[in-house]
């Protein structure tokens, strides 16, 4: 990893993914969450202002960038809710199968190497009658737009922390386990390649 990833990178991901449009997504999603929670790709911690507190017992959160999780360390000291930070390969969790009653995935598969180990592996952490609760960016419907995320991809990978602008949310979603049962579209305020969203819950 070299000074870019290390210093500059989580920053710039701090920055870009707390824009307003970005946040306002983050708070449709994150509240339903309860009990005992794991959150995939934890980050910066921006999602911890929107967990409440009456609801959610814990916050394991998981993620590969301990320079990321130092940043969301200084959140969590804010937080209402205990929260646990765990720096590892989102596709190895390590926790026992059906040990969580929900799990909180946003803006995330997009940078996951393997996203479809990532979601069975969440599918085995899951409590029978859990909610993966996401809100990820990814494939556009519209042809345009979708060649400019085909074109637009192996360059901006590299300087997103391997971001993927053309992955079908929903075909992985399903593939890793799970049957969604709402599942709201469309895109943010910003340029379109970016910011077409998948927000909803699956079982």
């Amino acid at each position: 990893m070299g000074l870019y990833d290390r210093h500059v990178l989580p920053h710039l991901i701090d920055f870009a993914c707390g824009m307003g449009a970005v946040m306002k997504a983050r708070s449709q999603i994150v509240p339903m969450a309860k009990g005992r929670v794991l959150e995939i790709g934890i980050g910066t911690g921006l999602n911890l202002s929107f967990y409440d507190p009456q609801r959610v017992e814990v916050i394991v959160g998981v993620d590969p960038s301990a320079e990321m999780q130092n940043l969301a360390r200084e959140r969590s000291a804010r937080c209402q809710v205990p929260v646990e930070m765990i720096a590892l390969e989102l596709g190895q969790i390590q926790a026992e199968s059906a040990s969580f009653d929900d799990i909180v995935c946003t803006f995330t598969l997009c940078t996951i190497p393997d996203a479809l180990a990532a979601l069975r592996e969440m599918r085995r952490v899951l409590k029978p009658g859990g909610r993966l609760l996401f809100c990820e960016h990814g494939l556009a419907p519209d042809l345009p737009v979708l060649r400019w995320q085909k074109r637009l991809t192996p360059l901006w990978k590299p300087l997103a922390g391997g971001c993927h602008l053309d992955r079908d949310i929903p075909a992985l979603i399903t593939a890793g386990g799970f049957h969604i049962r709402q599942l709201d579209t469309g895109y943010l305020k910003g340029p379109r390649p970016m910011t077409y969203v998948y927000r909803g819950w699956a079982d």
